[in-house]
């Protein structure tokens, strides 16, 4: 048999509120001036019509559909599944909804943005994936406005925010170089993305100005996952052609925790009194009992309303922004992965305050 459709319409819930059908539009429309007891009117009778408003409708009018597409990468990493849920939370308290496009690790998201201009999406946010300058202005031209998330593209006038990745790089060196550590070595993730790339170079930076030679430096690559990690640190600590490191920072928390667990259940050593590891990114995951992680807390939430205020979404007529960097600080967080300096004992107890909250 045939489905039967009997949906009730705004005007029949305007017939029964004894209102007309705009009062009631603006009655589902987040922010709109309306009286209280106005809107109490109308979502008793929409409630007694099981009425439920018609965004596809809405839209034709509007020109918006209120929906948010992000483009998300590598779900394997704990970080940006919190990513997501921030922003989702965000946005569904404006009234929006978010529609997820994934890309493999280390892959291009020109297919993706294809797939989401079929339905004429209000904003993009790029979380992790590589993008061609090409898509970022077949968007811009189509009036839908892109923001970076945790990354830039070098040349390009995309907007975004990030963490100041080479900053937070520079932190966990200094980490490592208060507690005494001489031989280093770094596990980096996605070699195309400017966030590896970032705290590399911060990283490195940050040593050879305290002293450290090069040849004190040594990188493997982690593939960004946590398996890639485990593997690359059994291969690094078997290789006896060099000195064994004394310090290992994982460009991310997924691969300082597989580069943990190598080092501990694979290769016997213990963290951090045979080798000190650090993280970034700061992952509820890393807190736990077994791992302790000391790493650079990315500030999530500021992030995601900053990236959100770029969009001017409650204003389609704002002009597309473009080029606008915004690079937030992160902070150090201290615990017992990497030793407690003497001078840095309040930073680790406050630390350990907030994970216990």
């Amino acid at each position: 048999m045939a489905r039967k459709s009997s949906r009730s319409t705004s005007f029949d819930v305007a017939a029964l509120a004894g209102v007309s059908q705009s009062v009631v539009s603006r009655a589902f429309t987040p922010g709109s001036r309306i009286a209280d007891e106005t809107r109490t009117k109308v979502l008793e009778a929409a409630l007694k019509l099981n009425y439920v408003p018609n965004s596809i409708a809405s839209s034709l009018t509007t020109k918006r559909t209120n929906i948010v597409a992000l483009i998300i990468g590598n779900l394997d990493n704990p970080f940006y599944v919190h990513v997501l849920h921030t922003f989702s939370r965000r946005l569904q308290a404006q009234g929006r909804q978010v529609l997820i496009f994934t890309v493999e690790p280390n892959s291009e998201s020109d297919e993706a943005i294809m797939h989401l201009l079929k339905y004429q999406v209000d904003g993009v946010v790029l979380t992790a994936a590589q993008l061609s300058t090409r898509m970022i202005s077949l968007c811009h031209d189509r009036g839908i406005p892109i923001v970076l998330f945790n990354r830039y593209i070098p040349g390009s006038d995309a907007s975004g925010v990030r963490c100041d990745n080479v900053a937070g790089g520079a932190l966990i060196a200094e980490a490592f170089l208060a507690a005494g550590a001489q031989n280093f070595a770094l596990i980096t993730g996605d070699l195309k993305g400017t966030t590896s790339g970032d705290r590399v170079r911060g990283f490195v930076e940050r040593l050879l100005d305290g002293g450290v030679k090069r040849s004190q430096i040594v990188e493997v690559h982690g593939h960004s996952s946590y398996e890639g990690a485990f593997n690359a640190t059994i291969k690094l600590i078997r290789d006896k052609s060099r000195v064994r490191p004394d310090a290992l920072f994982g460009v991310n928390d997924i691969m300082a925790m597989g580069a943990i667990d190598a080092l501990r259940h694979r290769l016997g050593l213990r963290v951090p009194e045979d080798l000190m590891v650090g993280g970034f990114d700061d992952i509820p995951e890393g807190r736990r009992a077994p791992y302790q992680l000391t790493t650079v807390r990315q500030p999530i939430e500021q992030m995601v309303d900053e990236t959100l205020s770029i969009l001017h979404l409650d204003d389609p007529t704002e002009p597309i922004p473009r080029g606008i960097d915004r690079p937030i600080k992160g902070r150090l967080i201290w615990r017992s992965s990497i030793p407690v300096p003497p001078a840095y004992r309040g930073e680790a107890d406050a630390a350990k305050n907030e994970d216990e909250r």
